[in-house]
């Protein structure tokens, strides 16, 4: 994944909230969020579907709780999820999350190539990891989290990016939903096939100036599965 995404109020964030029964607030909402920024998760706390802040960095310095920029952890990729040694290993068991967003920008790699990838008539529920950590001087609980992500193994990725495309959850399945926000199911088998590249709904490509400023400049265009 590039790095940048947005969440924006319109009819499929709030479409998105009906289905799952959580509230954004007005401050959760931008038009360009990038690593390190703060972004809004859903999780459950206490039983309790809740939407917290979060840094968009899931290694965070115990000292400053800021971002450890030595390790890249905005992401989580799949293929490290069941590696004991990897720093989302416990996260993908105890601590799952949905983050929304309206669309993100992914970058081909030459450092000129962007597109804006949006779903068709729905917001973004990304499959995210989430942690805790504690301020040791107020006593609050600071989170952190991260997208996983997915080889891009199918061809209509090709010319959009090479190394991964972000895990997404249908927001309407509320079995899913349910198992993925409950930090006591354990059974991460049951997500496999959540971690097997695909299209599972179409989506608007449009090819964009800059990953920071989302000016379209070419005419969009559909990948459906």
């Amino acid at each position: 994944m590039c790095g940048r995404f947005n969440l924006i109020n319109s009819p499929e964030i709030q479409w998105l909230c009906e289905e799952l029964g959580i509230s954004l607030y007005s401050h959760q909402s931008s038009a360009d969020i990038a690593p390190g920024g703060k972004i809004a998760i859903i999780h459950n706390v206490g039983g309790t579907r809740k939407v917290s802040d979060a840094i968009w960095w899931l290694f965070l310095e115990h000292s400053t709780l800021k971002p450890n920029y030595k390790y890249v952890s905005f992401n989580s990729r799949s293929d490290k999820l069941h590696s004991k040694r990897a720093f989302a290993y416990t996260p993908y068991r105890e601590s799952r999350c949905l983050i929304p967003a309206s669309g993100f920008v992914e970058g081909l790699g030459d450092r000129k190539t962007y597109h804006k990838i949006e779903l068709e008539d729905a917001a973004i529920a990304f499959g995210g990891l989430y942690k805790e950590y504690l301020n040791p001087e107020t006593g609050e609980v600071v989170y952190s989290a991260s997208i996983i992500t997915l080889p891009p193994l199918i061809p209509q990725w090709n010319d959009i990016h090479l190394k991964s495309m972000p895990m997404m959850l249908d927001f309407k399945d509320k079995d899913l939903v349910k198992k993925w926000l409950d930090p006591s199911f354990q059974d991460v088998d049951f997500f496999e096939e959540l971690l097997e590249p695909k299209i599972r709904k179409p989506m608007k490509v449009t090819k964009v100036d800059k990953p920071s400023k989302w000016n379209p400049i070419e005419d969009s265009f559909m990948i459906t599965n």
